[in-house]
């Protein structure tokens, strides 16, 4: 592999790491320099590479790259003397500052992080911005994008992050004892929405962001590496990430168009991931309790069976009831219709969706369409072009337009 193909891999996997245990050894105060400190041990790996060839081994290269760089980071800045390196001076040297960089020491600082940067004072979507950036290492061009706004109001995003945490004197841990479960649960809604925002944007004209689930698989899955977060919860959300990333290939055609479920080439669902979601289901059963991310998780499972059995739809319909017991949302509701159209007919889906509140909801219209095209394909039409009027993305509106387009023709031909 060349080194211009080699560095961008590991720099999505290393950078987050390296700024993880650089932060637990400065501090949160400091996020900003260990920040840095990473990015300059990439852009080493960048100049040298190319010229020098590609170390025998491009991780450890890179980790000592980073402690060197540290050390020199530590005697040049009279802020780091002052706050940090005092105590360091009377007590050794600072030419070798004491980083442990074995893989466990890595692991509990990249959790610690994601729990910090999760943290209750800094607002949710600042909080997926910084777990993007420090976590994930992306650029403040790819936040931006993921989130259909400008450079200038991520970098105040994360500013404005950065000093709550500062000013709440915010600690690179896992909390203990009772603060450890809401402190979780924040953590988990985080991680849920960083999928969501991957698996359907509504703000992006790229509806399916597969490196955003990607990188909040990765992200939940060290949550399960340690003990005290290797909850029913953790492994209920993770199966449901499993799930529906075995399908995210079937969910878009060649083209990028939306492919609705009813239509989905079920050879391009990822059976491995399939199984994994399962086995991280039945760890989740383990547990006495139920959680919203378990029963989404078990929805998501039966969207992996083919067919259209009466018991699968029965499921989905039963566990649906039961979501909407503890995460009544109208999203929810509508998606139940789905399957109650499946069990009881689109008569019986058609009358529990007029009480819904979602009228400016493109997916409601949508779901209207789809139910009236058989009995009065008129009404599906008018759907169809009220789902066009509140469409966010120019991918779903060349959609519907040709859906229309189709109805409209069979319509004059009648």
């Amino acid at each position: 592999m060349e080194p211009r193909e080699l560095i961008p891999h590991l720099f999505r996997r290393e950078y987050g790491r390296i700024v993880s245990v650089l932060a637990g050894r400065f501090g949160v105060d400091h996020l900003d320099a260990a920040e840095d400190l990473a990015s300059e041990t990439f852009l080493t790996a960048m100049e040298t590479w190319p010229y020098r060839g590609i170390p025998e081994n491009p991780v450890a290269w890179l980790y000592t790259v980073a402690r060197n760089k540290a050390s020199n980071h530590l005697q040049r800045e009279n802020l780091f003397r002052e706050k940090i390196a005092g105590q360091l001076l009377r007590e050794s040297t600072v030419t070798e500052p004491d980083i442990d960089l074995s893989d466990r020491n890595i692991t509990d600082h990249q959790l610690q992080m994601l729990f910090t940067v999760c943290h209750p004072s800094v607002p949710q979507s600042a909080q997926i911005a910084l777990a993007l950036r420090v976590l994930c290492g992306f650029g403040i061009d790819e936040i931006a994008a993921a989130f259909l706004t400008n450079k200038d109001t991520v970098n105040k995003r994360l500013h404005r992050a950065k000093r709550k945490l500062r000013d709440h004197a915010v600690q690179l841990e896992v909390p203990a004892d009772a603060r450890l479960a809401p402190r979780l649960e924040s953590v988990l809604r985080t991680l849920y929405l960083l999928f969501s925002e991957g698996y359907y944007s509504e703000r992006n004209d790229a509806i399916v962001r597969k490196e955003l689930c990607l990188e909040a698989v990765r992200l939940t899955y060290l949550l399960l590496g340690n003990p005290s977060t290797d909850t029913h919860a953790s492994n209920a959300l993770l199966s449901l990430m499993c799930f529906h990333s075995s399908r995210l290939d079937a969910r878009l055609s060649d083209a990028g168009e939306p492919v609705l479920y009813r239509d989905q080439d079920t050879t391009r669902w990822d059976t491995a991931l399939i199984e994994k979601g399962f086995y991280y289901l039945q760890r989740a059963s383990q547990w006495e309790v139920v959680s919203k991310y378990y029963l989404e998780a078990s929805i998501a499972y039966w969207h992996t069976v083919q067919g259209d059995s009466r018991e699968k739809w029965e499921s989905v319909l039963s566990l649906y009831d039961a979501l909407l017991t503890v995460d009544p949302t109208p999203l929810a509701q509508l998606n139940r219709l789905y399957a109650l159209a499946k069990v009881r007919g689109n008569a019986a889906a058609l009358r529990e969706a007029e009480g819904l509140p979602l009228h400016d909801n493109h997916f409601y219209h949508l779901l209207l369409s789809e139910l009236t095209e058989d009995t009065d394909p008129t009404a599906a039409l008018e759907s169809l072009r009220a789902a066009y009027r509140y469409c966010g993305t120019e991918t779903e509106r060349v959609f519907i337009a040709a859906k229309m387009e189709r109805l409209a023709t069979q319509l004059r031909t009648r």
